[in-house]
């Protein structure tokens, strides 16, 4: 069992920048390959980012790349996301997931085996 808790989100103002973190507990953190997803209203739940286990290679979605950036600290159990340059298109609950696999992470929900409660981002116009 891997328990996932994240922290960061909240209100900014488009253009601002927000730091999401996932706090991991349980399994051995660096077993795990990370995600991001997010899950606006009205909508499904979409891949955002992701990271080997090693950290040594990262994945985007074509919405988010070059803005956001993902990073994990196997020494804390963590994994951050980064959101820069935010738009109000990027209002969302977001949320961290983990797999345990040692290849390269999927963009697929059914892939991830733990999943976090989700923190609400909103940016605003």
């Amino acid at each position: 069992q891997v328990q996932l808790v994240e922290s960061g989100g909240g209100l900014v103002q488009a253009g601002g920048s927000l730091r999401l973190s996932c706090a991991a507990s349980g399994r051995t953190f660096s077993d795990y390959a990370m995600g991001w997803f997010r899950q606006a209203p009205g909508k499904e739940r979409e891949f955002v980012a992701a990271i080997r286990w090693s950290g040594t290679s990262t994945y985007y979605a074509d919405s988010v790349k070059g803005r956001f950036t993902i990073s994990r600290d196997n020494a804390k159990n963590t994994v951050y996301l980064q959101m820069n340059s935010l738009k109000p298109e990027d209002t969302a609950v977001y949320y961290c997931a983990a797999d345990r696999t040692k290849f390269p992470p999927s963009r697929i929900l059914g892939a991830y085996d733990y999943w976090g409660q989700g923190t609400q981002v909103t940016v605003s116009s």
